[in-house]
């Protein structure tokens, strides 16, 4: 088979333009009731969230979220740990579902407005992606919790383009224990002293895409929001954001992640400018699989516990962040998707996978957190893991090609200036 072809530039690609009538927000009734999307604005106090990011993460990898109306019917599932018997839906999630009801407004808590972005954003990108693909459907699962909250895990394999593709959205209300409460006061000491749980909640939107083609690179991003203490549908005592998206080509194409992080800096400008250049850093040291030596990508951003800004300034970048995923990622799947590679190619993308299946499962910590966790649907947690990976003892890359992404993985570059 015929080698690496270069095609044209990025730069000469359009944006990706809006998606058709398809995209104007739907109503989505949810077993738990309506849900209405397409709020901005925020009510919430100030506070943050350091030693529990472990148990936010996990929302960003148990997955949910809304249908557009052509989308196939969800099918109901159950968590592979079901929840013990006494458990029972809080105070504040029975006060959020009447206010979903109601309709949400700019003064609606921000968990709301949260969970509404998460999953009109889900809806956009599962329908773009299916287009993208031309064969595959995401199939959709929705799952709900007794204590509060739903999910809708929507999962595309062996489609024409991606081997696997997973987008999911979660909502979770809960008990946080004593022990993680004090954890938290050591640097966010607005969190008053106190033996009892506290009440959280946690959403969160997940993304990870595994293409075919070895040209091509997978993709992951999370976006995810967290409060403590909102008691009866009340205002929370701590609350933060996190999230970040980044790159994970088998073959470099330096264009490619130039195209990623201009986007991603774009969008991180609009708000602060010193974000990019922070948060591309933390995910250069996030991504790093230490027994490697090695980072599992060429980066994006990282970022948690933020709380530097008003809720509603915060919520308006990471709007902007997730926004800006179809044209981070779109452009560079047209360019590569139908590129002709070699049998080389695919045996290295598939020893590729397997770095990217060692770092979720040995160091991510939404993962490990996920599996410890009573009650979490499994299948859910493991959507990032490819479908396919390999491992071969002492494997040394060949090709001068497969070097140069050694190369930036082990000393990560600034693909932009800063």
């Amino acid at each position: 088979m015929a080698h690496l072809l270069r095609p044209t530039s990025l730069c000469t690609l359009t944006r990706v333009s809006q998606l058709s009538a398809r995209s104007t927000w739907a109503r989505v009734a949810t077993s738990q009731g309506r849900f209405y999307s397409g709020t901005s604005g925020h009510n919430a106090t100030k506070g943050s969230s350091a030693s529990v990011k472990a148990l936010t993460t996990l929302t960003a990898v148990a997955t949910a979220a809304a249908l557009w109306s052509q989308m196939p019917v969800a099918k109901q599932v159950e968590c592979e740990a079901p929840p013990k018997d006494d458990k029972k839906p809080s105070k504040t999630a029975q006060v959020d579902q009447k206010r979903k009801l109601e309709g949400l407004t700019e003064d609606s808590p921000m968990r709301l407005r949260m969970e509404a972005f998460n999953k009109r954003l889900q809806a956009e990108i599962t329908a773009r992606i299916e287009q993208l693909d031309g064969q595959g459907k995401f199939r959709v699962d929705q799952w709900n919790r007794v204590e509060g909250g739903d999910g809708i895990s929507m999962v595309m394999q062996d489609g024409k383009v991606f081997e696997k593709a997973g987008v999911g959205v979660s909502v979770v209300y809960g008990m946080l224990p004593p022990a993680a409460v004090a954890q938290m006061r050591a640097q966010h000491p607005n969190i008053g002293h106190s033996k009892e749980a506290m009440p959280f909640f946690a959403t969160g939107i997940s993304c990870v895409m595994h293409p075919h083609n070895p040209n091509a690179p997978t993709v992951h991003f999370n976006y995810r929001y967290f409060e403590l203490g909102a008691e009866d549908g009340g205002e929370p005592i701590s609350w933060w954001f996190g999230g970040g998206c980044d790159l994970t080509p088998s073959i470099l194409y330096e264009e490619d992640a130039v195209h990623f992080h201009r986007v991603i800096k774009e969008a991180c400008d609009k708000h602060d400018p010193r974000y990019y250049k922070d948060f591309k850093k933390w995910c250069d040291d996030y991504f790093y699989i230490p027994h490697r030596g090695e980072r599992r990508g060429v980066g994006g951003i990282f970022f948690d516990d933020l709380d530097d800004k008003k809720p509603n300034e915060l919520f308006a970048f990471v709007q902007s962040c997730g926004k800006s995923f179809l044209n981070q990622y779109v452009p560079i799947m047209e360019m590569r998707k139908d590129m002709p590679f070699t049998e080389e190619d695919k045996l290295w993308q598939q020893l590729r996978r397997g770095r990217y299946v060692e770092f979720n499962l040995v160091y991510d910590r939404g993962t490990k957190f996920g599996l410890l966790t009573p009650g979490a649907r499994i299948e859910s947690i493991l959507m990032s893991l490819p479908l396919t990976a390999r491992w071969e003892y002492m494997h040394e890359p060949s090709a001068k090609t497969y070097n140069r992404l050694m190369d930036v993985l082990r000393t990560p570059r600034d693909w932009i200036p800063l």
